[in-house]
């Protein structure tokens, strides 16, 4: 039994739940930890996406109410069907363009000084947002209309970019199209849904030949891991913006970028491909 593969499981289930839905970007964290701990070959990989299916379940969890009422009132309240064609319209921009794009895109980008360079301008952009007068033109998801929901979706078309961070992406820009910070939080949370469901179950086929009975303990930990601390990231997330803004998490991405750039040109951390 590798205990230290155990152990590695556990940190990125972790950092995978911890991230997801923070604007600070879960799959660039995961590039740079998995870089670290040397567990970024393609069985590395497949274990970052199946992870995420964790992550994904933590927010159907909290949400479980809602979304059990949603789908019993389709086709029977008005208000139901509205927030069910928003995410529809949400999802579509990304869906279509991660599946023109993204092989293009792991290629390329997914490696740390790409990573961090996107760090480093998400945080900015969301000093600028944070510093711009917000006006609230909707308190609540259900008050979103299709146009609210295309906005949204077209800026988490970003988020392919890795080191962008989705959550981010979707969040800043209900912001800057008038949603309040809990509603744009909120929209954020659901769409993670169809379009993490999607994207996991998408590679998880493309990579299957790679899945072994063998792997189960270890990703079950990390699976485990995942749902945990994302569970407790998206309660402890609508807690804080009750009181805070996003600043914070702007300068943080920007301060960890720019540890990663220079360890990477300074020679202190061997990134792999950096």
């Amino acid at each position: 039994m590798d205990w230290f593969l155990f152990l590695k499981a556990l940190i990125l289930g972790i950092v995978e739940g911890l991230t997801e839905f923070l604007p600070i970007s879960s799959t660039g964290h995961l590039i740079l930890v998995s870089d670290l701990l040397d567990f970024n070959d393609e069985k590395g990989k497949v274990f970052t996406i199946v992870i995420q299916l964790g992550a994904i379940l933590a927010v159907c969890w909290e949400y479980r109410v809602k979304i059990g009422n949603v789908v019993s009132d389709i086709g029977s309240r008005q208000d139901a069907n509205r927030f069910v064609l928003n995410l529809f319209i949400a999802f579509l921009p990304a869906a279509i363009l991660g599946l023109l794009f993204i092989k293009t895109i792991k290629q390329h980008l997914f490696h740390p000084v790409p990573v961090a360079m996107a760090f480093i301008i998400g945080g900015i952009l969301i000093l600028w947002a944070e510093r711009r007068k917000h006006v609230v033109d909707v308190e609540r998801v259900e008050d979103m209309d299709w146009k609210h929901a295309l906005k949204v979706g077209l800026m988490q078309c970003l988020a392919l970019i890795p080191g962008t961070s989705r959550s981010g992406a979707t969040i800043i820009g209900g912001l800057f199209f008038g949603l309040s910070r809990r509603a744009a939080t909120e929209f954020s949370f659901f769409l993670a849904i169809p379009i993490m469901f999607a994207a996991t179950f998408y590679d998880l086929y493309k990579n299957r030949d790679i899945l072994h009975f063998g792997d189960a303990g270890v990703f079950a930990i990390g699976f485990i891991a995942s749902f945990v601390s994302a569970l407790l990231a998206v309660r402890g997330l609508l807690r804080f913006i009750s009181h805070h803004d996003f600043t914070v998490f702007a300068w943080y991405r920007i301060g960890f970028g720019v540890i990663v750039l220079i360890t990477a040109y300074s020679g202190l951390v061997k990134w792999s491909a950096a």
